[in-house]
């Protein structure tokens, strides 16, 4: 008897796809989660973010739970990263070799520039906020803190590092998270266009930032084998952004960021 074409053996075959595929609808939930921080997000807005059903959702979300991985806020009905989450985190005391790396160009720059610089790492198809720098003007802009996760493309960080890859590669993206620009008031078009702008002008920049009355410059910075893994930002009121002033603080950026690719690349 061909034991291969056996029912059980098709089951079996199945077994391991069907492991993975949970695997990674639990990992996109969290990743939603993640971008609610301590407010968490409702169950609502993790199906619509997902594209995943309700009762799958509620599957997902009852497991996690009982890990401890995620937590209900009994009075919001929301939902957030619970506390297993850091701990587990702390097995890798390590900084990343991005971080070790970008140290003294962060603080370099933002001796010279006077505002608020960003390091902005990659994760799938978002960002997260990994290095803050205070300047010494008196007015900062603290509009993301570390630990801060964002779809790719709705920050001047995402944009610049969209308009670094593959524009095949940029636009699979924006178009996976679609769903998710709603809540941060933009849209797949205005995404595309600020690459294009990135992608001419050398640097990512939204005359509006995250928080109004802002202005945003970024610059993407890539891994040995060419893939953008991260963006340095400055963030500064408007008025401190003229034309004269972006070039100079983009140029320092530009310069920064490629010392911190020979460093990577080291």
């Amino acid at each position: 008897m061909d034991r291969t074409n056996s029912p059980k053996a098709g089951r079996g075959a199945l077994e391991p796809r069907q492991g993975a595929q949970a695997i990674r609808r639990a990992l996109a939930v969290l990743r939603i989660l993640a971008a609610g921080r301590e407010d968490g997000v409702p169950l609502a807005e993790v199906i619509q973010a997902t594209g995943l059903t309700r009762p799958t959702v509620h599957r997902i979300v009852h497991v996690l739970i009982e890990e401890g991985i995620v937590e209900r806020n009994a009075r919001s009905g929301r939902y957030a990263i619970g506390n297993q989450v850091p701990e587990l985190a702390l097995a890798r005391p390590r900084p990343s070799r991005l971080l070790v790396a970008a140290n003294p160009s962060l603080r370099r720059a933002s001796a010279e520039i006077g505002d608020t610089l960003f390091l902005t790492a990659r994760t799938g198809n978002d960002t997260l906020c990994v290095d803050r720098r205070i300047g010494v003007y008196p007015i900062q802009v603290l509009s993301i803190e570390v630990g801060a996760r964002r779809p790719l493309g709705v920050s001047s960080a995402g944009v610049a590092i969209l308009a670094a890859m593959p524009a095949q590669d940029a636009r699979k993206i924006v178009a996976a998270n679609e769903k998710r620009f709603e809540a941060y008031r933009t849209d797949t078009a205005t995404v595309l266009g600020e690459v294009t702008a990135a992608r001419r002008l050398g640097y990512g920049m939204r005359e509006t930032g995250l928080v109004q009355g802002t202005k945003s410059i970024s610059t993407w910075i890539k891994t040995p084998d060419g893939r953008p893994a991260a963006a340095m930002t400055v963030s500064a009121v408007r008025t401190r952004l003229g034309p004269r002033r972006e070039q100079e603080v983009a140029e320092i950026l530009l310069r920064e960021a490629r010392i911190i690719e020979q460093a990577i690349g080291g």
